[in-house]
């Protein structure tokens, strides 16, 4: 059960019939909005993510994000608190409630770092990364894909949203390539998205390493605070054509030559070339014990 209600100027919103209140819009998107809302038996601050549902396929997939989440009770996967449905004016919309997280996501983190010059040290990117590759390990066990990372600190660490999971993909024919290649463009970051998914060949074989192409992007983005392909999209140019080349790490990157090595094997343009996410656990377990404990301040 999910209502919205105004009493005394401030909305209230009513999920498994408890109260929260409305505070202020955080982000949007394409297919979903995301509010601050505040419990009002609790006063604890939750996210609200509400999806679009614009018919009923859209309907299937919130439905399937719901249910994902319900799957896995991981410390870095981020827990779902509540869910529910919600009927206006012909439009189905999908209200998940999640943790509120005070710093948002890794890219805002970022971002501050970038502005006051700052950077983060070697420790800290193998600890954030531990914690990222063992929630994306959790969601692969199960035979599942994630698609797209969202990573919010939490503790000092990041536990990922789901938002689209599929399982391996076997793709037979043309139509369902084209199909594939247009939900990538739609659902997927061009600058993180992998190679595999801007022209997807007609017979083939799409799984979970995936993921590792993106969590390559992440790696770059905390050791050169921008990601690999940000400046190609912003010039205009083919993303599409650039990550079918290895990734070109900076000769200013200050990091060691055991991360530079790492990103270098993750980031592999063929799929079938590309390491899965137990093996770069334990490459970054590995590189854990040898980094030095030099410390960054994070913000």
């Amino acid at each position: 059960m999910g209502q919205t209600l105004c009493i005394c100027s401030r909305t209230t919103i009513i999920i498994d019939n408890k109260k929260y209140y409305f505070v202020q819009k955080l982000d949007e998107g394409g297919f979903s909005y995301v509010d601050l809302v505040e419990g009002a038996k609790d006063g604890h601050f939750y996210a609200l993510k509400r999806i679009l549902c614009h018919d009923s396929e859209g309907r299937h997939e919130a439905q399937a994000e719901v249910e994902m989440h319900q799957m896995f009770n991981h410390p870095n996967v981020l827990s779902l608190v509540a869910h529910t449905f919600v009927d206006r004016g012909g439009k189905s919309e999908a209200w998940l409630l999640l943790p509120y997280i005070r710093k948002g996501s890794l890219w805002s983190v970022l971002e501050k770092l970038r502005d006051k010059g700052s950077s983060l040290s070697e420790k800290q990117i193998l600890h954030i990364l531990h914690g990222i590759c063992s929630g994306v390990k959790a969601i692969h066990d199960k035979g599942y894909a994630h698609r797209l990372l969202t990573l919010c600190p939490q503790n000092d660490s990041y536990p990922i949203v789901i938002l689209i999971n599929l399982n391996l993909l076997q793709v037979r024919g043309t139509r369902e390539a084209m199909a594939i290649q247009d939900w990538a463009a739609q659902r997927c970051t061009i600058s993180y998205r992998a190679p595999e998914l801007f022209s997807v060949e007609s017979y083939c074989i799409i799984d979970e390493r995936t993921d590792i192409w993106s969590l390559g992007c992440v790696l770059y983005c905390m050791m050169m605070l921008e990601g690999p392909y940000d400046l190609t999209f912003q010039k205009g140019d083919s993303v599409a054509l650039a990550v079918q080349n290895p990734v070109a790490i900076p000769q200013s990157c200050r990091y060691s030559n055991g991360l530079k090595m790492l990103l270098s094997s993750i980031m592999v343009p063929n799929l079938q070339e590309r390491p899965n996410i137990s093996w770069v656990l334990d490459q970054v377990q590995d590189l854990q014990s040898r980094s030095p404990s030099t410390q960054t301040n994070m913000v």
